[in-house]
């Protein structure tokens, strides 16, 4: 099965299964993230996995324990391959998190999103790196039990490093480290995998290029 997920973040879900039919046969997965499911819940979910394609869920849930437990048990029958939490949530709502969920669904921490630096940690009063901000929620979530994390494909190999078992997610890939847009930590795909990465997600090189399944032909060949 290939490594990459397409981002399907779409608010017309008739254009987000027409996508997805047209990349089914050059993915591994989809990704439905906050925007899809808002304008679509539970059963756009159950629309987009009726396509035969695994499920990786991108809610990045964040509160407390049990509000976030309780939330993963009413997606419980969705059955996603993926689930995001944010690892910032703490341990208690890490373990709880991942004792809720089904048990065939991969938990995974998002450490600090890629749409983030240095900057804007210390805006929120996070002192050190990237990197040690990364470092110190990989430890966490392991130490939580959750399933891997989700960090840059600049951060991976160190966070491997520290947890060789772990499950790691790297979104924000851009073929080119130049048209990074909104992204302010990216790699390529292929970089990426190499560094450690258990599973890619890529969004917009695929979703708005003129031909979506050539482009996702083409990734998947680099890698």
């Amino acid at each position: 099965m290939s490594p990459l997920y397409v981002a399907i973040d779409l608010p017309d879900l008739a254009r987000a299964k027409t996508l997805a039919t047209r990349v089914r046969h050059h993915v591994g997965g989809l990704k439905l993230g906050l925007e899809f499911f808002v304008a679509h819940g539970r059963h756009g979910v159950q629309e987009m996995a009726a396509l035969g394609l695994p499920i990786f869920l991108d809610l990045k849930l964040h509160d407390i324990p049990n509000t976030v437990a309780s939330a993963i048990q009413a997606l419980g029958d969705l059955e996603p391959a993926v689930l995001t939490v944010h690892a910032a949530g703490g341990r208690a709502m890490l373990e709880d998190a991942k004792a809720a969920a089904h048990p065939a669904t991969k938990v995974v921490a998002v450490t600090m999103l890629t749409s983030l630096d240095a900057d804007d940690l210390a805006a929120t009063g996070v002192g050190g790196s990237v990197h040690d901000q990364v470092a110190r929620l990989t430890d966490l979530a392991a130490e939580a039990g959750v399933d891997g994390i989700v960090c840059s494909g600049e951060e991976v190999a160190a966070a491997k490093k520290r947890w060789r078992q772990g499950f790691f997610v790297v979104p924000g890939l851009r073929l080119d480290a130049g048209a990074a847009a909104d992204q302010k930590r990216v790699v390529t795909p292929r970089a990426a995998l190499d560094a450690g990465a258990s599973l890619l997600v890529i969004g917009r090189p695929i979703t708005r290029a003129e031909d979506p399944d050539a482009a996702a032909r083409a990734i998947g060949a680099t890698l």
